[in-house]
């Protein structure tokens, strides 16, 4: 399921326009990455919780040329699926 999928059955669960279920999906995911800039976990009960993880400045190699790199620290978006859902897939 692609975005524009996810918009048609937005629209048709709730019965509403495909222009009004963009906006309801589109601010879903503006909501949740504006929590998560801010840093801010986002806990849906049932569903899951989007957090960010704090990955560490490491030294990597170049596979091509073999020659050392330095990788930056970085925050990584992590989500970890709720009983609900995890029952949902099961």
């Amino acid at each position: 399921m692609n975005k524009n999928d996810l918009v048609a059955e937005v629209a048709s669960a709730a019965e509403l326009s495909k222009a009004d279920a963009t906006r309801a999906v589109e601010g879903v995911f503006d909501s949740i990455t504006k929590s998560l800039s801010d840093g801010t976990e986002v806990r849906l009960v049932g569903f899951g919780t989007f957090s960010v993880a704090r990955r560490q400045a490491s030294e990597g190699r170049n596979p091509r040329t073999g020659e050392k790199i330095h990788i930056p620290a970085s925050n990584q978006p992590k989500f970890k699926a709720g009983k609900a859902l995890k029952d949902a897939v099961n």
